[in-house]
């Protein structure tokens, strides 16, 4: 039944979106299109890691406050927000950039390549934009002055977000995420939907990429303390073993995608990426410590997931003669595409991108704190072409990568679609 709704989605979303607005939008952006490319350049240049992006702060506000936009700074530390009011009456519209790069040595070689240094969790390392914030903001920028230049047309207002620490903020007993922090600072008291849009270095240009409903992981951290009792490697027989409980609580943990979750709705992954426990061969030790990663898809499957790690690895211990200790921290939800809005928005992409450059997407298990703007108001969350053309997305680097690069061809039409979005949303709250 699934493989029908996607077709009356589509159709659904001709009906609406037909702005007389575009052509105008159409021009600006391309027009536009050096000012952006110069701006994400310099953006990629002076990289700044989250609740840090000062510099690139105060360029954001800059730009907002020239083309007439009121401005607020200092949201969640860092955040810039703007909003435009349109001269008539109408829904407010929310378009969201991430502003942080992420603690990695860039090796491409650019002219504009970034050498900043500074030093995270103790160590030495390369600052970069390696997930393509730098060109989220710089096509925000230029979606500002497209639509400030039209201001007068704009049937309701739009709030620029600005966002600082995506990527989350990782200090000492301290983590966080912008987007939580701007909506506990009330960012989406007053809008009506969201739309952003995130680059992607393996999707070609000039492609637009988007699913309805779950769209990327809800993740969350894992911790399992086994705790048995120390002994003797030679007598193994006087304790109990917290290294072989793990293992077989590792194995356990697998039984949960195979098992527990019904992978023809949305997959799941339960990961194990680290296990410390003893200090000598022939000593057995008190304890074993695992940290991992979870990945799902909806708050319900969510919850089965964690109910299951925390069955499994209970009982094995205590059928070991052992006790574990199960630690669960919820970091972002799924990022989860209103459906309805999303049928809408569809004739928006195709009219920004054609229709043959709609791609819909499976499941992403990365994870995304747009997620937190979803909780509160319908929004939507796309993918934009970033690979040159005919390039081969299997050796492209990927995010998070030192070698990540971003072809500069999709701006025009990021900004297009995200300004499609935003008229075309008002013309249907009529």
């Amino acid at each position: 039944m699934r493989k029908l709704i996607i077709p009356l989605l589509l159709l659904s979303g001709t009906a609406f979106g037909q702005s007389k607005l575009r052509p105008t939008i159409d021009q600006k952006a391309a027009s536009l299109e050096s000012k952006v490319i110069e701006w994400r350049r310099d953006i990629h240049q002076h990289p700044e890691l989250g609740n840090n992006e000062v510099r690139t702060a105060k360029k954001i506000a800059d730009h907002l406050r020239s083309l007439g936009i009121e401005v607020t700074e200092g949201m969640a530390v860092t955040g810039v927000v703007g909003v435009l009011k349109g001269g008539k009456p109408g829904p407010m519209v929310a378009l969201r950039a991430d502003m942080d790069a992420l603690p990695v040595t860039e090796r491409v070689d650019l002219p504009f390549k970034s050498t900043v240094t500074t030093t995270y969790n103790g160590q030495e390392t390369g600052v970069m934009h390696a997930c393509g914030h730098d060109t989220h903001v710089a096509i925000l920028m230029g979606v500002a002055e497209v639509l400030a230049g039209m201001r007068n047309q704009l049937e309701g207002s739009v709030k620029f977000i600005f966002q600082p620490a995506e990527e989350g903020i990782y200090e000492p007993g301290v983590t966080s995420w912008g987007a939580k922090q701007l909506v506990e600072e009330g960012v989406m008291k007053d809008v009506d939907a969201i739309f952003g849009l995130h680059i992607s270095s393996q999707t070609e240009v000039g492609k637009i990429g988007y699913r309805s409903g779950p769209a990327q992981a809800a993740v969350d951290n894992l911790e399992i303390i086994v705790h048995g009792t120390q002994a003797h490697g030679a007598s193994p027989w006087s304790g109990v073993d917290p290294i072989v409980t793990a293992s077989q609580i590792v194995t356990g943990l697998q039984t949960i995608l195979s098992r527990s979750v019904n992978i023809t709705q949305n997959p799941a992954v339960v990961t194990v990426g680290a296990i410390h426990g003893g200090i000598r061969h022939n000593i057995i030790p008190e304890k074993v410590e695992m940290i991992g990663t979870i990945r799902t898809f909806g708050d319900e499957q969510q919850a089965l997931v964690h109910k299951r790690i925390t069955e499994i690895a209970t009982n094995i211990a205590e059928s070991a003669g052992a006790r574990a200790e199960v630690n669960i921290q919820k970091l972002y939800p799924s990022t989860v595409n209103d459906p309805e809005l999303t049928a809408k928005m569809v004739a928006s992409m195709e009219a920004a991108a054609g229709k043959e450059n709609i791609n819909y997407n499976p499941p992403v298990t990365g994870a995304e704190d747009f997620s937190f703007y979803q909780r509160e108001k319908p929004g939507l969350f796309i993918g934009l072409g970033g690979m040159k053309k005919g390039g081969d997305p299997t050796k492209t680097p990927s995010h998070h990568t030192p070698d990540f690069y971003i072809d500069e061809g999709g701006f025009v039409l990021g900004m297009r679609v995200l300004s499609y979005f935003v008229v075309d949303y008002m013309g249907m709250k009529k």
